[in-house]
């Protein structure tokens, strides 16, 4: 029987998790502290390793970071009730199977543990090394792409961000940068659409004296700028194809050749980002198959902002902090209706623009007038005015009254449509009295301690 070691200093917490554990085919040891996790792991090997984040003593991440300095260490999964993208993202830098938020599915909890059995029988657990910055967002949506930041921020591998625009392409593209192993190098971002096709090879190759009418002096060009460090190539799929074909070989060769000049070996790290279909336009005849899946190596897709509805307050309040605002309930319903077609860079706008107008300390719905009205149709909000935390809590309510009546009470799919853990969904609903129809809940955890 494979056996867990479930490290937890509550101590429901741990006797749930082995409860499930056992039921599920495994044999639980229990830990109440990262200490006695490392003393215990030191003479009893084990198959897998759940592990929560927050402990007094020695923190998850502590001891996450001591468990995968052993020679041959098991899988580790850490969990947590207060995800946050930096706890995710550096768990899986410092090697982490997986990171979970409470409260954990029975389903969840069979899949992460099966998965991390085999890893260990086939000694190849994943040591996803990789680091990122603080994207805001719990939906599952955005922890995905965290979590992905994680996994690949310390490698060398090509990357292709895709999102519309005001996703925050450009801020993935730094979080890979800024907590990988290039971190203090350079980091060099290029609008491809913002250059002139005849400027463009100079642009990112440079050029010597004398190449051309104008060139009155060598220049390096992004890419030698960017050496050792990350090149950034945002909105790629609007770079001309002939341009496309020296992108490709600058990649596959490492080799890039000034105008005028002779080729020059760079060791750079690329990530390229559009708001395009790329596949469409390889289809069309307007991007090169070939440098398609030379940057496609490692994909990361941005949701757009109306797929992370349960986002929409945290980011608002994030970005009307450093004004020294608050939202108030109106506001925050007249945020979650608007459909936010220029998604994050277009609701921080819309917040910069509120904390100005606002005449109080808190932002209410007069402030956001410049905001267009929902479409025919949506729902509308007559709120009371109340304190912000009743408030969400009302509209949380609704949404998810709302999301259960589209999808015929399908929780599942009312927890992809919401952008939630569906365990998460489950509690709030029993938490809230709607639609319990004498199903279970079978949910194993509620909350770190």
């Amino acid at each position: 029987m494979p056996c867990v070691l479930i490290v937890d200093d509550d101590a429901a917490m741990r006797d749930a998790l082995a409860e499930a554990a056992r039921d599920l085919g495994y044999e639980p040891r229990l830990a109440p502290s990262g200490a006695a996790a490392l003393t215990l792991l030191a003479n009893n090997p084990v198959d897998a390793v759940l592990l929560d984040l927050r402990m007094p003593g020695l923190d998850g991440l502590e001891v996450l970071k001591r468990i995968r300095a052993a020679e041959r260490p098991p899988p580790v999964t850490v969990l947590t009730a207060h995800a946050t993208a930096e706890n995710t993202i550096e768990a899986m830098r410092l090697g982490a199977f997986d990171h979970l938020t409470k409260p954990i599915g029975r389903d969840a909890l069979k899949r992460t543990l099966d998965a991390m059995a085999a890893a260990a029988s086939n000694a190849s657990a994943p040591a996803a090394d990789a680091n990122g910055v603080g994207l805001i967002g719990a939906t599952e949506a955005i922890r995905t792409v965290q979590k992905t930041i994680g996994m690949l921020a310390d490698s060398d591998a090509t990357v292709l961000i895709a999102g519309e625009t005001g996703t925050g392409k450009e801020l993935v593209a730094r979080a890979i940068h800024e907590h990988g192993l290039r971190r203090d190098k350079p980091f060099v971002a290029v609008n491809c659409a913002a250059i002139p096709s005849e400027l463009m090879e100079s642009e990112l190759f440079g050029h010597v004296r004398g190449a051309f009418t104008g060139a009155a002096s060598d220049r390096l060009g992004a890419f030698r700028e960017a050496a050792t460090g990350t090149l950034f190539l945002d909105e790629i799929g609007d770079m001309d194809i002939a341009m496309q074909a020296k992108i490709l070989r600058a990649l596959q060769e490492r080799v890039v050749t000034p105008v005028g000049g002779k080729p020059i070996a760079v060791d750079v790290r690329v990530i390229a980002a559009t708001h395009r279909d790329l596949r469409q336009r390889v289809r069309e005849g307007s991007f090169r198959e070939d440098l398609f899946y030379r940057l496609h190596v490692v994909p990361i897709r941005l949701p757009a902002l109306r797929e992370r509805i349960a986002d929409i307050v945290p980011l608002a309040e994030h970005f009307l902090k450093s004004a020294g605002k608050r939202l108030s309930a109106d506001a925050a319903a007249r945020l979650v209706a608007h459909a936010w077609p220029g998604n994050v860079r277009e609701l921080k706008n819309a917040m910069q623009r509120a904390a100005v107008l606002a005449r109080a300390d808190a932002v209410t719905a007069s402030d956001l007038d410049f905001i267009a009205d929902p479409p025919s149709g949506t729902a509308t909000f007559d709120w009371p005015d109340e304190e912000l935390a009743a408030a969400v809590e009302r509209l949380e309510k609704m949404l998810i009254r709302r999301a259960l009546l589209r999808n015929d009470g399908n929780r599942t799919a009312a927890a992809r449509e919401l952008g939630v853990h569906r365990q998460l969904l489950y509690a709030k609903i029993k938490r809230y009295g709607l639609d319990l129809s004498a199903e279970r809940t079978d949910g194993v955890g509620k909350a770190d301690a």
